[in-house]
Protein backbone atom coordinates (compact mmCIF):
# COMPACT_ATOMS: atom_id res chain seq x y z
CA UNK A 1 0.00 0.00 0.00
CA UNK A 2 1.50 3.35 -0.88
CA UNK A 3 1.50 6.31 1.75
CA UNK A 4 -0.51 9.42 1.38
CA UNK A 5 1.38 12.76 2.02
CA UNK A 6 -0.61 16.06 2.72
CA UNK A 7 -0.14 19.53 4.06
CA UNK A 8 -3.36 19.62 5.48
CA UNK A 9 -3.55 18.92 8.83
CA UNK A 10 -6.80 18.55 9.56
CA UNK A 11 -6.75 15.83 6.54
CA UNK A 12 -3.83 14.31 8.39
CA UNK A 13 -5.53 14.15 11.78
CA UNK A 14 -8.92 13.03 10.45
CA UNK A 15 -7.22 10.31 8.47
CA UNK A 16 -4.44 9.04 11.18
CA UNK A 17 -5.95 10.61 14.52
CA UNK A 18 -7.47 7.67 16.13
CA UNK A 19 -4.22 5.65 15.49
CA UNK A 20 -1.89 7.79 17.21
CA UNK A 21 -4.09 8.37 20.08
CA UNK A 22 -4.35 4.43 20.57
CA UNK A 23 -1.03 4.69 21.26
CA UNK A 24 0.24 8.02 22.96
CA UNK A 25 3.24 7.18 24.25
CA UNK A 26 4.58 5.77 21.03
CA UNK A 27 3.07 9.03 18.88
CA UNK A 28 3.60 11.45 21.85
CA UNK A 29 5.65 13.48 19.25
CA UNK A 30 3.58 13.54 16.51
CA UNK A 31 0.53 14.25 18.85
CA UNK A 32 1.79 17.11 19.98
CA UNK A 33 3.49 18.39 16.51
CA UNK A 34 0.00 18.22 14.97
CA UNK A 35 -1.91 19.98 17.78
CA UNK A 36 0.32 22.86 17.28
CA UNK A 37 0.54 23.14 13.48
CA UNK A 38 -3.58 22.69 14.06
CA UNK A 39 -3.66 25.75 16.33
CA UNK A 40 -1.35 27.76 14.91
CA UNK A 41 -1.15 27.09 11.16
CA UNK A 42 1.38 25.54 8.69
CA UNK A 43 3.92 27.88 9.52
CA UNK A 44 3.97 27.26 13.41
CA UNK A 45 7.57 25.86 13.10
CA UNK A 46 8.98 28.23 10.07
CA UNK A 47 8.79 29.52 7.00
CA UNK A 48 8.63 26.01 5.32
CA UNK A 49 4.94 24.32 4.81
CA UNK A 50 4.87 20.97 6.50
CA UNK A 51 4.34 17.57 5.26
CA UNK A 52 2.42 14.81 7.07
CA UNK A 53 2.09 10.90 5.43
CA UNK A 54 -0.14 8.07 6.93
CA UNK A 55 0.49 4.29 5.81
CA UNK A 56 -2.26 2.38 5.88
CA UNK A 57 -1.99 -1.66 6.27
CA UNK A 58 -3.97 -4.54 4.16
CA UNK A 59 -6.65 -4.15 6.81
CA UNK A 60 -7.08 -0.13 5.60
CA UNK A 61 -5.75 0.98 9.08
CA UNK A 62 -3.21 3.40 9.52
CA UNK A 63 -0.31 1.79 10.86
CA UNK A 64 2.26 3.87 9.98
CA UNK A 65 2.58 8.18 10.36
CA UNK A 66 5.08 10.90 9.49
CA UNK A 67 5.89 14.37 9.51
CA UNK A 68 8.32 17.15 8.41
CA UNK A 69 8.69 20.50 10.04
CA UNK A 70 11.41 22.06 8.82
CA UNK A 71 13.96 22.84 9.82
CA UNK A 72 12.85 19.85 11.83
CA UNK A 73 14.06 16.11 10.57
CA UNK A 74 11.50 14.11 9.30
CA UNK A 75 9.86 12.54 12.46
CA UNK A 76 8.26 8.94 12.57
CA UNK A 77 5.26 7.78 14.99
CA UNK A 78 4.65 3.90 15.06
CA UNK A 79 5.45 2.70 11.94
CA UNK A 80 5.03 -1.08 10.75
CA UNK A 81 7.82 -2.86 9.74
CA UNK A 82 5.89 -3.33 5.89
CA UNK A 83 5.84 0.63 5.71
CA UNK A 84 9.11 1.08 5.62
CA UNK A 85 9.84 0.11 2.17
CA UNK A 86 7.50 1.94 0.71
CA UNK A 87 7.84 5.16 2.30
CA UNK A 88 11.73 5.07 1.10
CA UNK A 89 10.62 4.66 -2.00
CA UNK A 90 8.24 7.26 -2.21
CA UNK A 91 10.23 9.90 0.22
CA UNK A 92 13.73 10.65 -0.32
CA UNK A 93 15.92 11.25 3.15
CA UNK A 94 18.68 11.53 4.65
CA UNK A 95 17.63 12.38 7.83
CA UNK A 96 15.23 10.81 9.89
CA UNK A 97 13.99 11.09 13.65
CA UNK A 98 12.64 7.63 14.62
CA UNK A 99 12.26 4.28 17.12
CA UNK A 100 15.57 2.75 17.21
CA UNK A 101 14.45 -0.02 15.39
CA UNK A 102 13.32 1.55 12.12
CA UNK A 103 15.82 4.53 11.88
CA UNK A 104 18.22 1.41 11.49
CA UNK A 105 16.00 -0.41 9.00
CA UNK A 106 16.49 2.72 7.02
CA UNK A 107 19.68 3.90 7.60
CA UNK A 108 20.76 0.04 6.46
CA UNK A 109 19.91 1.39 2.51
CA UNK A 110 22.06 3.87 3.25
CA UNK A 111 25.44 4.58 1.86
CA UNK A 112 26.64 5.77 5.22
CA UNK A 113 25.23 7.05 8.08
CA UNK A 114 26.02 8.90 11.45
CA UNK A 115 23.64 8.97 14.67
CA UNK A 116 23.20 12.80 15.68
CA UNK A 117 21.05 12.03 18.89
CA UNK A 118 20.07 8.72 20.90
CA UNK A 119 17.27 9.38 22.86
CA UNK A 120 15.05 7.27 25.86
CA UNK A 121 11.24 7.92 26.10
CA UNK A 122 10.48 7.12 29.68
CA UNK A 123 6.97 6.68 31.37
CA UNK A 124 6.57 7.54 34.94
CA UNK A 125 5.33 4.83 36.59
CA UNK A 126 5.35 5.23 40.83
CA UNK A 127 6.52 8.71 41.61
CA UNK A 128 8.87 8.94 44.22
CA UNK A 129 9.87 12.55 44.88
CA UNK A 130 13.25 13.08 45.82
CA UNK A 131 14.22 12.67 49.39
CA UNK A 132 15.76 14.80 51.36
CA UNK A 133 14.35 17.43 48.79
CA UNK A 134 16.22 20.41 47.89
CA UNK A 135 15.85 23.63 49.87
CA UNK A 136 13.14 25.50 48.76
CA UNK A 137 9.72 25.32 47.12
CA UNK A 138 7.80 25.03 43.50
CA UNK A 139 5.44 27.36 42.39
CA UNK A 140 3.49 27.43 38.97
CA UNK A 141 4.99 30.24 36.91
CA UNK A 142 3.48 33.77 36.28
CA UNK A 143 3.53 36.06 33.48
CA UNK A 144 5.86 38.34 35.45
CA UNK A 145 8.48 35.40 35.03
CA UNK A 146 8.42 36.09 31.30
CA UNK A 147 11.78 37.50 30.50
CA UNK A 148 13.57 34.48 32.39
CA UNK A 149 11.85 31.82 31.30
CA UNK A 150 12.10 32.83 27.63
CA UNK A 151 15.87 32.96 28.50
CA UNK A 152 16.00 29.84 30.05
CA UNK A 153 14.02 28.43 27.05
CA UNK A 154 16.35 29.62 24.67
CA UNK A 155 19.39 28.12 26.65
CA UNK A 156 18.01 25.18 27.11
CA UNK A 157 17.12 24.77 23.25
CA UNK A 158 20.69 25.56 23.01
CA UNK A 159 22.00 22.91 25.07
CA UNK A 160 20.02 20.04 23.42
CA UNK A 161 21.04 21.44 19.86
CA UNK A 162 17.62 22.63 19.11
CA UNK A 163 16.13 25.62 17.12
CA UNK A 164 15.03 28.01 19.71
CA UNK A 165 12.98 30.25 17.64
CA UNK A 166 9.50 29.56 19.39
CA UNK A 167 10.59 30.56 22.80
CA UNK A 168 8.10 33.48 23.28
CA UNK A 169 5.36 31.66 21.95
CA UNK A 170 6.21 28.58 24.24
CA UNK A 171 6.55 30.71 27.15
CA UNK A 172 3.52 32.28 26.56
CA UNK A 173 1.11 29.62 25.94
CA UNK A 174 2.43 27.14 29.00
CA UNK A 175 2.56 29.74 31.34
CA UNK A 176 -1.33 31.03 30.71
CA UNK A 177 -2.65 27.14 30.94
CA UNK A 178 -0.41 26.56 34.14
CA UNK A 179 2.32 24.49 31.99
CA UNK A 180 5.87 25.95 33.70
CA UNK A 181 7.07 25.25 37.05
CA UNK A 182 10.02 26.65 38.83
CA UNK A 183 11.46 25.74 41.69
CA UNK A 184 12.74 28.81 44.13
CA UNK A 185 15.25 28.88 46.66
CA UNK A 186 14.71 31.75 49.37
CA UNK A 187 12.46 33.52 46.92
CA UNK A 188 15.05 33.38 43.78
CA UNK A 189 14.33 30.51 40.93
CA UNK A 190 16.30 28.00 40.31
CA UNK A 191 15.27 25.45 38.10
CA UNK A 192 12.54 24.82 35.44
CA UNK A 193 10.43 22.20 33.75
CA UNK A 194 7.24 22.41 31.66
CA UNK A 195 4.61 20.35 30.28
CA UNK A 196 3.00 19.97 27.03
CA UNK A 197 -1.02 20.42 26.95
CA UNK A 198 -2.49 17.12 27.41
CA UNK A 199 -3.64 15.00 24.31
CA UNK A 200 -5.22 11.27 23.75
CA UNK A 201 -4.79 11.29 28.03
CA UNK A 202 -0.25 12.12 27.61
CA UNK A 203 1.67 14.70 28.89
CA UNK A 204 4.98 14.92 28.28
CA UNK A 205 7.70 16.90 30.24
CA UNK A 206 9.74 19.07 28.36
CA UNK A 207 12.31 22.21 29.04
CA UNK A 208 14.28 21.20 32.39
CA UNK A 209 16.31 23.74 32.81
CA UNK A 210 18.57 24.57 35.95
CA UNK A 211 21.49 27.41 35.18
CA UNK A 212 24.89 25.86 35.37
CA UNK A 213 25.71 27.53 38.81
CA UNK A 214 23.02 25.85 39.82
CA UNK A 215 23.81 22.32 39.09
CA UNK A 216 23.86 19.60 41.40
CA UNK A 217 21.78 20.52 44.22
CA UNK A 218 18.86 18.39 43.50
CA UNK A 219 16.87 21.00 42.27
CA UNK A 220 15.89 19.39 38.60
CA UNK A 221 14.62 16.24 40.61
CA UNK A 222 12.19 18.44 42.93
CA UNK A 223 10.88 20.47 40.03
CA UNK A 224 10.18 17.72 37.98
CA UNK A 225 8.72 15.45 40.50
CA UNK A 226 6.60 18.42 40.76
CA UNK A 227 5.43 18.93 37.70
CA UNK A 228 4.75 15.21 37.28
CA UNK A 229 2.37 15.02 40.01
CA UNK A 230 0.93 18.01 39.49
CA UNK A 231 -0.12 16.55 35.66
CA UNK A 232 -0.82 13.11 36.75
CA UNK A 233 -3.22 14.31 39.18
CA UNK A 234 -4.93 16.91 37.17
CA UNK A 235 -5.58 14.18 35.30
CA UNK A 236 -2.91 12.75 32.72
CA UNK A 237 -3.22 8.72 32.16
CA UNK A 238 0.58 8.87 31.04
CA UNK A 239 3.22 11.35 31.96
CA UNK A 240 6.33 10.76 29.77
CA UNK A 241 9.80 12.22 29.03
CA UNK A 242 12.66 12.18 26.86
CA UNK A 243 16.61 12.04 27.57
CA UNK A 244 19.70 12.35 25.87
CA UNK A 245 21.41 8.77 26.59
CA UNK A 246 24.77 10.91 26.52
CA UNK A 247 23.52 12.05 29.42
CA UNK A 248 23.66 9.87 32.36
CA UNK A 249 23.37 12.22 34.64
CA UNK A 250 20.12 13.00 33.62
CA UNK A 251 18.73 9.40 33.12
CA UNK A 252 19.93 8.39 36.22
CA UNK A 253 17.62 11.35 37.56
CA UNK A 254 14.73 10.69 36.02
CA UNK A 255 14.65 7.14 36.93
CA UNK A 256 15.25 7.45 41.05
CA UNK A 257 11.63 9.81 41.10
CA UNK A 258 10.02 7.29 38.94
CA UNK A 259 10.52 7.14 35.47
CA UNK A 260 11.03 3.70 33.42
CA UNK A 261 12.33 2.95 30.15
CA UNK A 262 9.65 2.92 26.96
CA UNK A 263 12.08 2.95 23.76
CA UNK A 264 14.93 4.41 22.27
CA UNK A 265 14.52 7.42 19.37
CA UNK A 266 17.45 8.22 17.02
CA UNK A 267 17.99 11.27 14.95
CA UNK A 268 20.31 9.74 12.17
CA UNK A 269 21.43 11.53 8.75
CA UNK A 270 23.35 9.96 5.64
CA UNK A 271 27.06 10.40 6.30
CA UNK A 272 28.85 13.65 4.42
CA UNK A 273 30.88 12.47 2.06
Amino acid sequence: MPWTFTDDVDAFLDAAGPSLAARPAENTQILTVAETLRLHGPHAYGDAAPLLGWWRGADGEVAGTLVRTPPYPPMLGSVAPEAVGPLTAALPLTRINADRTTAERIAAGWTGHRVDQAQRLYRLATLVPPSPAPPGRPRVAAPADRELLVRWIRAFAEGTGQPGTQAERLVDERTASGGLTLWEDDGVPVSMAGVSPRLAGMVRVASVYTPPERRGRGYAAAVTAEISRAAREAGAREVLLFTDLANPTSNGVYRRIGYRPVSDRLLISVAER
